[in-house]
This record gives C-alpha cells, sequence and structure tokens, in this order.
C-alpha cells in the first residue's frame, strides 16, 4: 500500500487497510519493478537490522500480509494452527507462529515446500487431503484454490477460524453447512495497516526470522514469476533491481 485518505470510516478506526481510496506501488503509482521511486514518507518503515536488502524484501507484503492473517484467524499461543500452501507469505508466518509456540500443520502438494515447512518449525507436512489427526484451532489459506478454503474447513475444530489470503482466486465450491456449523467462521484478509507492518518488523528483528530467498536480475522477472505460478520456488523470489543490491547490508 501507498497510501489511504485517511478520513474515511475505516481510517479513522483503525481499519485502514478497507479504505476505499487506498493507492499501491505498481498499479496507482509508479515503482514495484523499479531502480527508484517516491513514496510517502508516513507509509515507508525502518527495516529491522541486520538483514540484507535480499533477506528484507520478503519482509514486505509477504510477510506483513502473512502476519496479518495470523492475527485474524484468532490463533492464540500454543494453539494448533493449519497452513494450506506454503510459499513465501507462509514459509515467514510460520517462524512467527513458532515463536508463539503454536503447532504448525503444513498441507501443500508440493514435496519440497513440505520440507521447508518442517524446517522452518511444521511439526506436521502433508497433502491437502492428508489426516494429521487433530482438529485445528485456526487456518490460514495461502493457495488461491477454492477448493483449500473448503479443506481447510473441513480441517477446524468449534468456534474456529479459516483466514484466507488471497487477492484472487477460483470459486469456493458448495459447503454442506453441517461443515460451518459450530461457530465455524470464514474470512478473507485484504491488505494491511501500518501498525500490522510495524509489529511484524519489530518481530522479524526479535525472533530473529530466517529468509529462504531465490534470487533474479530484473531482466528474468518473467522467469521468476513463472516459477511462483508453478510453485517452484523454494521460499521467496526476489528480483535484485540495483547494481549489488542483494549483497550489502541495508542502508538506513
Amino acid at each position: 500500500m501507498a497510501s489511504t485518505c485517511g478520513h474515511c470510516r475505516f481510517c479513522t478506526t483503525g481499519r485502514e487497510n478497507l479504505c476505499e481510496e487506498a493507492t499501491f506501488t505498481g498499479r496507482d503509482r509508479d515503482g514495484g519493478f523499479a531502480e527508484r521511486l517516491t513514496a510517502r514518507a508516513d507509509w515507508v518503515y525502518r527495516l529491522p537490522e541486520g538483514f540484507t536488502a535480499v533477506e528484507a524484501a520478503p519482509l514486505l507484503c509477504a510477510g506483513i500480509i502473512g502476519y496479518r492473517s495470523l492475527k485474524l484467524s484468532g490463533i492464540q499461543p500454543g494453539g494448533r494452527l493449519g497452513f494450506f500452501g506454503f510459499g513465501a507469505a507462509a514459509h515467514l508466518a510460520v517462524q512467527v507462529a513458532h515463536h508463539w509456540k503454536c503447532s504448525v500443520y503444513a498441507f501443500t502438494r508440493e514435496q519440497h515446500h513440505r520440507d521447508l515447512a518442517i524446517s522452518m518449525g511444521a511439526i506436521w507436512a502433508g497433502g491437502t487431503s492428508d489426516d494429521p489427526r487433530v482438529l485445528l484451532d485456526a487456518a490460514v489459506t495461502f493457495a488461491p484454490a477454492g477448493e483449500v478454503v473448503a479443506a481447510a474447513l473441513g480441517r477446524l475444530d468449534r468456534g474456529a477460524a479459516v483466514a484466507i489470503n488471497a487477492i484472487h482466486m477460483t470459486p469456493i465450491p458448495p459447503i454442506p453447512y453441517e461443515s460451518l456449523y459450530g461457530e465455524r467462521v470464514i474470512r478473507s484478509v485484504q491488505n494491511y495497516t501500518r501498525r500490522d507492518a510495524e509489529e511484524f518488523l519489530a518481530l522479524a528483528a526479535a525472533i530473529p526470522i530466517r529468509v529462504e530467498t531465490e534470487v533474479y536480475p530484473l531482466e528474468q522477472a518473467n522467469e521468476a514469476l513463472g516459477r511462483i505460478k508453478r510453485g517452484e520456488v523454494h521460499g521467496a523470489a526476489v528480483l535484485e533491481v540495483g547494481p549489488g543490491g542483494g549483497s550489502s547490508p541495508r542502508t538506513p
């Protein structure tokens, strides 16, 4: 997010992520795949110490939105948490969950994503249709597939919620009311607030979060996007835009 209006009913009640006049870098403002850009001072963040540019890049967007997804799922410290899909956001969020002493169960189709989940602190990893033989206190879906939402709902304990981390997704199939009954909840995640960003970046430094990246020069952006679409990236894909930007520590 690049800005919000600051005065609507959402901005004035701590829900600026829902602002109808929000602007986004790379869509409404120049930036994204750029060597230089301008930004509003109140919408930029001081990066945590100890991270190189490449390591810090996934903290923004992937890390922050994953953190907000955890919050909206309602997971409590020590709870049983399910991740459906395990890519850039999940490999950061799982470390926050582990820091909160949660038991994380990773449901993902790719074996290398399952291996990454275990290496990052998950206690179980399997396919979406596999059964860990526990009911979950909360779940987050990272895969943009509607059927995954139904699968996650079927794993929830009573009173639990599944947070959907996706901007677009395929249609959710019909869900029997019995799967929703028991005060189970499905909720979407839209953007993030500046408070989410500040909280997560502080956590990233305190844990500290370990970032797994695949680095590509800007000229290979399409190749990187293709690998993301096919679920082939190990951790997060990072575009190195400036000369030597990924190897040196960040500049305050």
